[in-house]
């Protein structure tokens, strides 16, 4: 029997991946049972789960089917070249404080009463929330989603600061004290790798390379994600999806540009890939020039060959 999420009541301890892999499938997402197993170990042991992978091949998404699942609130910190831990965590609304004293002096106060405002110059009332703040101190009952997007963008300093946040959820205010502690967010971090992320950070977390997905699993993502496509054409698309990552390009597509080409194959009204629409649609799923000049000089023949041959 499942037991209760300590920090949702509407969300239920899954028994197994093979629950993690339906619950996933409710919520629009089509995982294998690799992934699906390390979501539930994660689950299970409270542990951060690091994703890496090419760009667009469903990392994100599964941030937020998680989210949908359990009925939790998303909270997405996207990393950048230069985020620092006042971007990530807090910092105060020097406006309002500004704002709050000259009120204060404007009004006539005594000097005593100027002294109690300015220590209230330092009070929830005027700290802004940033994403981890939020997600190690949610609302009361609430367990979020901590969707820690593209970590491989950040600097080393912001990884050495977010060890200290993965391991305590906890953070120290020195005007408010320590805060955080009582609820473990679902954590999940992703990574393209355009640099390697350092072993301290992943040591933290368990650890599933994603996949491009394989044939059968692409064409029911295609037919999930855009279902007025017929099978012929989803399973064509997916061919040349195939055929597309073979070819050495830049930037290979993911499944969020083969959704993005499904539809507008479907949107054009065609029934069939042939080499004519192949061409005129290389902007939804290619988006280098690069890319698409080498397929289109050499590489759609390509593409017809994978798709006759099926």
């Amino acid at each position: 029997m499942s037991r209760p999420y300590s920090g949702n009541s509407m969300f239920e301890f899954p028994n197994s991946p093979d629950e993690v892999l339906k619950a996933l499938t409710e919520n629009d997402y089509l995982s294998d049972e690799g992934l699906a197993t390390v979501v539930f170990l994660s689950l299970t042991m409270q542990r951060p789960l690091f994703l890496e992978g090419d760009a667009g091949v469903g990392k994100t998404e599964l941030a937020k089917a998680l989210a949908s699942w359990t009925d939790s609130e998303l909270i997405r910190l996207q990393c950048y070249e230069g985020i620092d831990s006042s971007q990530a965590l807090y910092e105060w609304d020097y406006t309002r404080q500004l704002l709050h004293l000259r009120s204060a002096e404007a009004s006539g106060r005594a000097q005593t009463e100027i002294e109690v405002v300015e220590d209230e110059l330092y009070s929830e009332r005027f700290l802004v929330r940033r994403p981890l703040l939020r997600a190690i101190d949610p609302a009361p009952g609430k367990r979020p989603v901590l969707l820690i997007d593209e970590i491989d963008r950040a600097d080393d300093e912001f990884e050495a600061f977010l060890l200290e946040i993965l391991s305590d959820h906890t953070v120290t205010i020195p005007e408010l004290g320590t805060i955080g502690g009582a609820v473990t967010p679902i954590v999940v971090v992703t990574s393209n790798r355009t640099r390697d992320v350092h072993d301290a950070l992943k040591r933290r977390c368990l650890y599933h390379w994603v996949n491009h997905p394989e044939l059968e699993r692409e064409i029911e993502i295609i037919r999930l994600k855009v279902p007025d496509v017929s099978n012929r054409l989803a399973r064509q698309i997916a061919l040349a999806v195939g055929s597309l990552r073979g070819q050495g390009l830049y930037k290979p597509p993911g499944v969020a540009e083969t959704i993005d080409w499904s539809t507008a194959i479907g949107k054009l009204g065609q029934e069939t890939l042939n080499e004519e629409t192949i061409r005129l649609s290389l902007g939804t799923v290619l988006k280098y020039r690069e890319d698409q000049n080498r397929v289109a000089e050499q590489g759609i023949e390509m593409i017809m060959a994978a798709v006759e041959n099926e």
